[in-house]
């Protein structure tokens, strides 16, 4: 895990971030909301689940955010950009990721039943893939993150 903090684009992103993770909640969605930013650190694009509302099981947040800036950069590869998701991603969004050569996670949320960030598997660091290593800095605001996760599945039980 990185030792450099957020940046105040970062912080800004995850705000918004959390925003999409809501508006999923509203939805009937599982919260999580991802953007990605330019290397600019202006927003590119936002995504937030939609496998429900889409009949989709590719429609993670991280996903649709990465979907959409590939498409309005016209690039599959999202060097010098940042993902920053209110939940580790799981395996398939760090396929993903790494495909997408994205340079930098931020991430809210731990996911001990599904991370593969960290917490159960960690293979954006895995260095049997021929991908480069992304920086990761996890755990930004996660107690926030992790609420909105909390609120959504006490309702469905």
């Amino acid at each position: 895990m990185s030792t450099i903090p957020p940046s105040p684009d970062e912080l800004r992103a995850l705000a918004i971030a959390m925003a999409e993770a809501q508006r999923a909640f509203e939805e009937g969605e599982i919260p999580v909301g991802a953007v990605v930013l330019g290397p600019d650190g202006g927003v590119i694009s936002t995504g937030r689940n939609a496998r429900e509302t889409s009949a989709d099981p590719t429609g993670h947040a991280e996903i649709v955010a990465i979907r959409e800036a590939a498409r309005l950069r016209n690039d599959r590869f999202l060097d010098g950009c940042t993902l920053v998701v209110t939940l580790e991603p799981c395996v398939m969004c760090a396929g993903v990721i790494l495909a997408a050569r994205l340079p930098r996670v931020i991430f809210g949320a731990w996911d001990e039943k599904a991370g593969a960030v960290g917490s159960v598997y960690d293979l954006l660091r895995d260095g049997r893939l021929p991908h480069p290593v992304p920086e990761v800095v996890a755990g930004v605001r996660a107690a926030e993150c992790a609420a909105l996760l909390a609120d959504f599945f006490a309702t469905r039980r």
